[in-house]
């Protein structure tokens, strides 16, 4: 019988770990407050749950997201067995049906044999041991105080949603499926502007009334997921180079260029509802229905669910936690997941595993840097030396992995030979 491990949120993170571990025989008490006190940005009482985008990014091989996903399923990860099974079609992308994902998530640990699911919100850290915290980047204020106290920093970034709306509602005289630079299926849904529609546009979601953030809050904007409107004031054009970007998009049939592309990506197996990708947004309600209704094609959209904006919090790691992510003062207290500055579904359950695996084997002292959850590792220790001081979260990118020792011109094998670097440290646990 494997001991019993206390953990704080049902989040990704907490879900991944609360598997791993009971997979391998330890009992888990999962503590989760949701449904009993809510988030600004939860809409159901599912383990699970995503709030932002429902896409977890490339599956290709020699991009930094493929590589994540071929490590985690190396460790039977969760969240990748049951995004399988919901995806729907986004060209090289993983993404799910929301709600069927977190359906999935919550079946699978409630129903688990070494999983005790409890409904109750933690307002100090649990004394019980190992615990690892995984209450996410909307952790109640109550416990948020108390890690603060404890750990310092209190830091945080602001988080954005992009709009979902109904498919029905989209004009699909003006709308056409394709995928940029004909990868893939045709699994986008394209609305195209010309220069003076796009540039209306633009002067319209600029002079849109806001949510404003305080003016010391103005520089924690997380690059990754920014509101169209803080991509929108670097100049009317960052948006054609960014997430509007035409080029390789040209109508299918007229073999009309366009000057701005706004793509759609389902979010669900049926596809009746669809979010616009890159366009998470910090307008106000009845201003997002005014501007997004300006996109040729969605003039008569209708919002299944509009964009918002919600605060991330998360601690200062470096120094505070291992590469194992085990905390520095405590052997026994584990952080896992957003609340620890990783970035990104596949990084907060990747850190979820690794907490876990830290519990279950305690000589393990992380996995190699060249491989993704080591380097991932190192970014949040610290140990690279730029973190120390200016922490911010991050995704993880081939840029965290140490150099081939050697120049390499060609992009695409740098890649790969990064990809089969760090799959061959996990050859063992595949034999």
């Amino acid at each position: 019988m494997g001991k019993t491990v206390y953990i704080a949120g049902g989040g990704l993170a907490g879900c991944e770990a609360a598997y791993y571990l009971a997979e391998r025989g330890h009992e888990v008490k999962l503590y989760e407050m949701r449904p009993l006190v809510q988030t600004p940005a939860h809409e159901t009482e599912f383990l699970g749950e995503l709030v932002c985008s429902n896409s977890l990014k490339s599956t290709l091989p020699d991009t930094s997201s493929g590589l994540l996903k071929e490590e985690m399923k190396i460790l039977g990860s969760l969240v990748l067995a049951v995004a399988y099974q919901c995806q729907v079609p986004a060209g090289n992308a993983l993404a799910v049906d929301r709600l069927d994902f977190a359906k999935g998530i919550d079946e699978i640990i409630r129903n688990h044999p070494h999983i005790e699911v409890i409904s109750e919100e933690l307002t100090d850290i649990p004394a019980d041991r190992p615990c690892i915290i995984a209450t996410g980047p909307l952790t109640s204020d109550k416990l948020a105080e108390k890690i603060k106290e404890r750990f310092g920093g209190g830091l945080y970034f602001f988080d954005a949603i992009a709009p979902v709306i109904s498919f029905d509602s989209v004009d699909m005289e003006k709308a056409f499926f394709k995928s940029r630079w004909e990868k893939g299926d045709n699994d986008y849904l394209n609305l195209g502007m010309n220069k003076e529609q796009y540039e209306l546009f633009y002067n319209e979601m600029m002079a849109s009334e806001k949510t404003e953030f305080k003016d010391f809050e103005k520089l924690n904007v997380y690059e990754g997921c920014m509101p169209i409107e803080e991509m929108g004031a670097r100049g009317p054009q960052t948006l054609t180079f960014g997430p509007f970007r035409p080029v390789g998009l040209r109508h299918p049939v007229t073999e009309e260029k366009y000057y701005a592309v706004v793509q759609l990506r389902k979010e669900n197996k049926e596809g009746t509802a669809y979010n616009l990708v890159g366009c998470q947004t910090k307008m106000k309600i009845p201003e997002q229905k005014r501007v997004f209704r300006l996109i040729p094609g969605l003039e008569n959209a209708e919002f299944l669910r509009f964009g918002s904006i919600h605060r991330n919090t998360y601690i200062h790691s470096p120094g505070n936690l291992k590469r194992t992510f085990q905390t520095t003062a405590d052997k026994d207290l584990y952080f896992a997941g957003q609340i620890t500055g990783v970035e990104g579904y596949l990084e907060s359950a990747a850190s979820g595993i690794l907490a876990a695996h830290s519990i279950i084997y305690p000589e393990f002292e992380g996995f190699h840097e060249e491989t993704a959850l080591g380097a991932l590792a190192r970014h949040v220790s610290g140990e690279v030396a730029e973190n120390k001081k200016e922490y911010v979260p991050s995704n993880f990118h081939f840029g965290m992995l140490p150099g081939h020792g050697e120049k390499i011109r060609d992009k695409k094998l740098k890649k790969q030979m990064y990809a089969d670097r760090a799959l061959e440290h996990y050859k063992h646990l595949c034999d």
